[in-house]
C-alpha cells in the first residue's frame, strides 16, 4: 500500500451510535476494536475522522418538528429528510468519540452537521442548503492538500454516513474503498443491495484481512 497517498476515514464512532447510544447501530461495537488495531497498525501514515455534532436545535431531529416521530420522512429544501432521535448533541457524552480508539493517530477530526439548518451525513459535504447546494465540509480539501489519492473509509452507519462520504469522494475524484467488515449498517437487510450499487459506481469494496496481506505493497 503506497501510505503516502492513501487515507484512511473513520466515520461517527461514537457514543450515541452503539449500544445504549440515542441512535444505536446493530453491532457497531463490533467494530471498534479491529477499527483501534487497523489504525495502529502502520498502514496508513494518513488518518482522519469524522464526528457528528449537532446543536440541539438540529432540524433533523423529530423533536424540533412539533407533531412528528422519529424516522418519519418530510421534505426539506425539495429533498427527502429522515427525521432522527436526537442525537451526536454537541457537548453531550452521546457525541463522544469511543474512547477504545487512538483518536491521537488521527491528523484531523472534521465535526459535521453544526449548521442547525442543515443535516451532513457525508463527511465531505453536507446535505442541500435552502439554496439547493450542499457546501463542502472541507475535509476534501484538507485530504487533497495532504495529497491523498485514495481513502478507505470504515465506520457507521454504513448506509447513510458510510455510503455518502463514499460517492462524495467519487465525485471528488479520489479512488474509494470502503472497508466492508468494519462497517455496520442501520438496516442490515439492504446490503446486498448497497454493495452491488457501491461497487457499480467505483467504489472498490475491501476487507481488513485484505489490506493486512497488502501491507509493503503498494495498492494497485
Amino acid at each position: 500500500m503506497d501510505k503516502e497517498r492513501s487515507a484512511l476515514l473513520v466515520v461517527d464512532v461514537q457514543s450515541d451510535f452503539l449500544p445504549g447510544g440515542a441512535l444505536p447501530v446493530g453491532g457497531g461495537d463490533e467494530i471498534v476494536s479491529p477499527i483501534a488495531d487497523l489504525m495502529e497498525a502502520g498502514l496508513f501514515e494518513l488518518i482522519v475522522a469524522a464526528q457528528d455534532w449537532h446543536p440541539p436545535e438540529h432540524v433533523s431531529f423529530a423533536s424540533n418538528h412539533p407533531g412528528r416521530k422519529a424516522f418519519e420522512r418530510i421534505e426539506l429544501y425539495g429533498h427527502e429528510q429522515i427525521l432522527w432521535p436526537d442525537h451526536c448533541v454537541q457537548g453531550t457524552a452521546g457525541a463522544n468519540l469511543h474512547p477504545g480508539i487512538p483518536w491521537a493517530r488521527a491528523v484531523a477530526i472534521i465535526r459535521k452537521a453544526t449548521n442547525a439548518a442543515i443535516d451532513s451525513y457525508s463527511a465531505l459535504r453536507n446535505n442541500w442548503d435552502p439554496k439547493g447546494n450542499r457546501p463542502p465540509t472541507g475535509l476534501a480539501g484538507y485530504l487533497k492538500n495532504r495529497g491523498a489519492e485514495q481513502i478507505f473509509i470504515c465506520g457507521l452507519a454504513r448506509d447513510f454516513c458510510v455510503r455518502w462520504t463514499a460517492e462524495d469522494a467519487l465525485q471528488e475524484g479520489f479512488r474509494v474503498n470502503v472497508i466492508w467488515d468494519l462497517c455496520r449498517s442501520l438496516e442490515p437487510k439492504g446490503d446486498d443491495l448497497l454493495r452491488r450499487e457501491l461497487s457499480a459506481n467505483g467504489v472498490r469494496i475491501v476487507t481488513v484481512q485484505e489490506l493486512r496481506h497488502r501491507k509493503g505493497r503498494t495498492s494497485p
